[in-house]
């Protein structure tokens, strides 16, 4: 299709368009009019020379009113004044390939788009002008906003079963005023659901505060979390607030909680069974009314058998358990997180990464992921800041990935990714085709592969297009 098309636009480039035409040439019009994307052609002044019935129905205007006017008059995309792709291809000769981009149609509707461009020029090689194609993303927002909100609570995204469970079950967890311990491995995503918990929670308009107990010795930790009064120690100027006492009436979310001290875990065992706690240097007690969320990448259970946590404290934890499973549970979440953190860095980066190639998909389903969600997120991320092209591709992922796939660490798939793997490689081959509108070899070449071998996976798969 992209072909055709670009063939079209070479064919326009012989005679220049006829205002309030296609073109001159009444074959070359009925082209640019048959194909789905929307076209148009301008001057070097900018001025619309041309505007195809695409372009038409997109934006809602007709072609007499568009020709003659200055594109960013008509079409109202939001890169138009600062970072217009068109004049950037004029002023560069750069092509530029489905960058995404949204604009306002006739009815000021908001519409998401990706635009393409290129320089036309007549016989002689001067430049008479450029050329946009754009094509409507609309149907495939509107897809992947479904399959968000079905997979998406908050901010965690997950399809897995168990996380899904834990999904149906937060809204009651979180009205209760119960204290709740999250079990799970380091980048699971505890703080994700403990944030979850109280954003639903009747406290949610209440502070929400955050203290890490294995990242500091029990001097200080005792001092953030009760505060302490002018004069408890030789450099207390001030009275100053603990964490409890900034937490009132809000939440408090004791991360790490597995690595207290056994004096630490005396004096929060206090709080938990009295709802009061005594400052540092001071002679009277304080109420608190804080509700508790703990978690911890610790099996507290077997911590207690072994000894090393109280088991009266446990037991006062544990009124709610949540145990997350790790991300090499719950493979069918990869591409998922994938398109979620690519979303996040396209923005923060100002990139237009569309994906990942099927190969890159693969690797990161084989890998065992030791550090979990966190993980996956920095190999995006790493791979984002080296990617230049529209594809994530294998070189650009963190080279420890790639190394414990290619050494046969992880013994390639094992007979629970390959299912998962298999219907993620079906999906990613049919919302590709569907893009290109079954163009195979359009699709193969996004996908990165070869067309032959594009026509043996969906043999091997029966897909079909349409």
């Amino acid at each position: 299709m992209a072909q055709k098309k670009k063939a079209a636009v070479t064919q326009i480039t012989k005679k220049p368009p006829a205002r309030g035409a296609g073109s001159r040439d009444p074959f070359v019009g009925t082209i640019l009019d048959s194909v789905a994307d929307g076209v148009f052609t301008v001057d070097p002044g900018f001025r619309i020379t041309s505007f195809n019935r695409a372009a038409e129905r997109i934006l809602g205007i007709p072609r007499e009113e568009a020709v003659g006017q200055e594109c960013c008059e008509i079409f109202r995309a939001d890169i138009c004044h600062q970072d217009c792709a068109l004049r950037q291809t004029l002023d560069t000769g750069r092509e530029i390939i489905d960058k995404p981009v949204s604009i306002l149609n006739s009815r000021a509707k908001r519409i998401p788009i990706s635009v393409s461009t290129a320089v036309l020029k007549d016989d002689r090689g001067e430049i008479m002008g450029g050329v946009e194609t754009f094509r409507d993303l609309s149907a495939i927002e509107l897809l992947k906003k479904k399959i968000q909100k079905q997979y998406s609570y908050e901010d965690i995204i997950s399809k897995n079963h168990r996380i899904q469970a834990i999904f149906n079950l937060l809204p009651d967890i979180a009205e209760s005023d119960s204290t709740i311990l999250i079990e799970g491995a380091s980048g699971s995503g505890k703080e994700l659901f403990a944030r979850a918990i109280h954003n639903l929670s009747n406290r949610k308009s209440r502070p929400y505060v955050v203290v890490n107990c294995g990242a500091l010795p029990d001097t200080l930790l005792e001092s953030e979390l009760f505060g302490y009064v002018k004069g408890a120690f030789t450099d207390a100027k001030r009275d100053k607030p603990g964490r409890f006492a900034l937490a009132e009436r809000g939440t408090l979310f004791l991360d790490e909680i597995g690595d207290l001290s056994f004096a630490m875990q005396v004096k929060l065992l206090r709080v938990l069974q009295e709802k009061e706690y005594e400052p540092l240097g001071a002679t009277h007690t304080v109420k608190a009314n804080v509700r508790i969320l703990a978690a911890t990448h610790h099996d507290l259970l077997e911590l207690v058998r072994t000894g090393g946590f109280r088991e009266d404290l446990y037991y006062r934890l544990n009124v709610v358990k949540i145990i997350l499973p790790p991300l090499c549970e719950r493979r069918e979440d990869i591409p998922l997180l994938i398109d979620h953190f690519l979303e996040q860095l396209n923005v923060r980066m100002g990139k237009s990464i569309a994906g990942v190639t099927p190969q890159v998909l693969r690797c990161l389903m084989e890998y065992p992921f030791p550090g979990n969600v966190r993980e996956l997120e920095n190999a995006i991320e790493h791979a984002c800041v080296l990617c230049r092209g529209r594809h994530i591709e294998i070189e650009h992922l963190p080279p420890e990935i790639r190394e414990t796939v290619e050494s046969g660490d992880q013994a390639s798939a094992t007979a629970e990714t390959l299912p998962v793997l298999r219907s993620t490689e079906i999906q990613l081959i049919r919302k590709t085709l569907t893009k290109h509108d079954g163009n195979r070899l359009e699709a193969a070449k996004e996908l990165g592969l070869h067309k032959t071998t594009l026509w043996r996976k969906m043999k091997r798969y029966g897909i079909t297009y349409p």
